[in-house]
This record gives structure tokens, sequence and C-alpha cells, in this order.
């Protein structure tokens, strides 16, 4: 079998779950050949961790102005962009001009004018974007989906869709680059992007128009005046102001942290762990959104970054019924720890209350790994034997689009204070 070759631009936290699994799992088929990134030392580290960790022989490293030197030197048959999500559309537009089909960690990109120029790219070269949306993959989202084209519930005419991040998780958007919404595109895109794209995904529709309202409610160093805190510090690791804050990320405390973040300093200035009371944080916190999709459902949705747990409750409303489903999650800081346990199930229930008989649980093969189980599955069916899925659950550029647009009409939609239709924002 030959092996498909692939190159990585972004070597940070979410990169070493798709190096890991081409260095493991996935050898015989797949095969590692650079890495791309601003930062040396950061490079390196991904590096060491392939030699020591992976045993899986170094990589050739090339800097980001020499991107298309490493496509022209290396000639892979695919890029892999986890880079800063405001970056993945220089990646991905060159990447398939040079030739390469790309996997993008999601969001796919930012805002509409990315996103088009990005839809205009794959039509231009015939090239092929898949988004790593591994929550489609988790089992209990799969029977989900399979309860509603089953037509368990009937036509499904609401969604109310509630999702919490807490204290640890949520919070860890705040310290790094996201908190800036020129880089993330704020919260309703950076991380809605998994829950809008479910939804698509469970209707099998597109969203049509939204409605949204945000604000920055409990992070950021005005809020933290305004409930009596006077101690304040720009970042966590050697500060004293910082030491009894549960909020503080200490790098020199996590020795992956450290040497991912903070012995990389030096070259990019990029500082992993500052106070989530600071100054210059321009993300939203707390959010409600209201869609209305092209088969006519309406979505109701909220996200709230500072909750006490983790976790999501969703609600189906159809023609013959009622399905809820709710999540229990384990809480994580990005890169912080074991892979395996970002997002892992910590409880999952689905019930289904049909017209006129009574309600029942339904029963889910517990998933092993990442994202409720999602993990393992997603990296077996992009590095893998692909199989034939009924569910459709690989994403494509059509895919990474339509999720990330709900969250972009809501950031305008914030912005006006008016509806925005989701067809005015990009042509496909």
């Amino acid at each position: 079998m030959n092996k498909k070759k692939y190159v990585l631009v972004g070597t940070g936290g979410r990169a070493e779950f798709f190096y890991s699994a081409i260095a493991k799992p996935f050898s015989e088929t797949s095969e590692l050949v650079a890495f791309c990134d601003i930062n040396q030392t950061r490079m390196d580290y991904a590096n060491q961790l392939l030699e020591e960790k992976y045993s899986y022989p170094k990589v050739r490293t090339y800097l980001a102005g020499q991107f298309d030197e490493m496509i022209q030197t290396e000639k892979p048959d695919a890029v892999i962009v986890t880079s800063v999500d405001r970056t993945h559309h220089n990646y991905i537009i060159r990447a398939m001009e040079l030739g390469c089909d790309v996997i993008t960690e999601k969001p796919m990109t930012v805002d509409e004018h990315k996103c088009q120029d990005i839809l205009d790219a794959v039509k231009r070269t015939g090239r092929q974007v898949r988004v790593a949306f591994n929550y489609r993959y988790a089992p209990h989202h799969t029977k989900a989906r399979e309860l509603i084209m089953d037509g368990v519930i009937g036509d499904v005419h609401s969604i109310h869709f509630e999702w919490l991040l807490n204290t640890m998780h949520g919070a860890d958007y705040f310290r790094r680059w996201h908190r800036d919404k020129r880089n993330s595109g704020g919260l309703l895109v950076h991380k809605s992007t998994h829950h809008f794209d479910l939804v698509n995904f469970w209707i099998g529709s597109q969203p049509d128009e939204v409605f949204a309202f945000g604000d920055l409610l409990f992070y950021g160093r005005e809020n933290a005046e305004q409930r009596g805190v006077t101690s304040f510090y720009e970042r966590a690791t050697g500060n004293p102001n910082a030491k009894d804050d549960p909020f503080a990320l200490h790098l020199d405390e996590n020795p992956h942290l450290k040497a991912m973040y903070l012995d990389a300093e030096h070259e990019d200035g990029y500082r992993r762990d500052q106070s989530v009371f600071g100054d210059g944080i321009s993300i939203e916190d707390t959010m409600g959104v209201i869609v209305r999709y092209k088969n006519k459902a309406i979505l109701t949705y909220s996200l709230n970054a500072y909750m006490p747990w983790e976790g999501y409750r969703i609600a189906f409303n159809g023609s013959k019924g009622r399905m809820e489903m709710t999540i229990v999650e384990q809480s994580y800081v990005n890169s912080g720890g074991d892979k395996a346990l970002e997002g892992a199930l910590k409880d999952k229930r689905i019930l289904v209350y049909p017209m006129w008989k009574p309600p029942y649980e339904v029963e889910v093969q517990e998933g092993e790994g990442g994202h409720g189980g999602g993990d393992p599955i997603l990296l077996q069916d992009m590095f893998g034997t692909p199989v034939v899925d009924r569910f459709n659950r690989a994403a494509n550029h059509v895919d990474g689009a339509r999720s990330i647009l709900t969250g972009i009409a809501a950031n305008r939609s914030i912005r006006t204070g008016q509806a925005v239709r989701v067809d005015d924002l990009v042509k496909f």
C-alpha cells in the first residue's frame, strides 16, 4: 500500500492529536514528512515528542515563510492545518493552489470574506478540504442522527440547545489567543462551530436566518472590578498576585505547557497564561442565538463560558414526539494533560417521548477517547480505510462553511442588532 504523505502547519496544542495518529495507529497508511510553524522552538519540541513519545523519526521543519518551499520539496498529498484560526484560510488556499488536499481543524475560518475565498479556491483548484468535526463521530451524536433519520420523533420543528463551558475549560479561551476576536471569531465561531455543525448534521438542513445577543459579562477586568476584585496581573506564571487565583494557569508547573509555550516565548512573544480578568478581551462569554433553518426548523441556542459543570442539554421537538439528550463531559485545559480525556464522557442520557406512548431511554454504546469517543473514530475515517457511512459524517468545505456561517451571522447580529440572512454572507 502506498502511504499518503502529510505535512502539518501549526504545532501548538491541537497538532499532537493528528501527528500522534500518523505516528502510531496509522503509520502503515500515512506518513508525516514535515512541520511548519512561525516558531522553531515549538517545532523542535513537536519533533522531540515524535521521537521520544511515539518512536517516530524526526521530520524536517520549515518556518512559515518557507511554506511554498516545503510543499515543493516534500510533495505531500495533503496539508494538515492546525494554526491560529485567522490564518487557516491562507494555508488552506495556498495548499490547494500548490496541488494538495487539506485537512483543517475547525473552524475552517473566522469570517465570511475568508470563507468565500476558500469556497472560490476549491472551485478553482478542484482540490478537497476536509474539516475535522470529531463531535459528529461521538456515538451518542451519531445515535441522535440515526433516530431523527429513522423518523422516531417525526419531522423536527424546533431544537433547544444549551452548552455549558465550566470555569476550567471555558476560562481557558480567555487566557490565550482566542480572547482576541480577530484571531478566533469569538466563541460563536471557534467553539460553536461544533454545535451548529451538529444541528445541520442532525436535522439535515442549513441555516437561513440568524439573530443573536452576546456580551462579556464575567471575564475581563471591568467585570472583576465590579465584583470587588482589586489585585490584578497580566500573566500568571511567576506572578505572586496569581498564586491563589483559581483561574490562573502556571506554565512552569506543567512540563508539557512549559516546553510548548513558555520556552518558546522568546521567538514570537505569545503568552499562553494571560489573566482571564485582564484587559484586551474582545470575545463574549454569554451568548444567545435564534436560528431559522431552510426546512423551517427553529433553534434556540445558548453558550456560557463560566459554569460550574461542563456539558450540554439538547431537546428536539418533532411532529411525532420529543427527544432529550443530556451530556456531562470531562473538563480540561487544552494540551494540559491526557488527550484522551479532552471532552471525554462522564455521563450521558437520551430520552424519547413519543406521542401517546410512554417515554423510554435509548441505550448507546459508550465510546472511548476524547470528545465523547468521537476522536478515535474520526481519525480512523481520515487516516485509515474509509467505510460506507449512511450518516455521512465526513465533513467537507461546504459543511465547514455552513457551520461557521451561523456563528458569523450571529456575530454580525450582535454588532448590528439586526437579523442576518446567511445567504447574504457568501455565495456557494
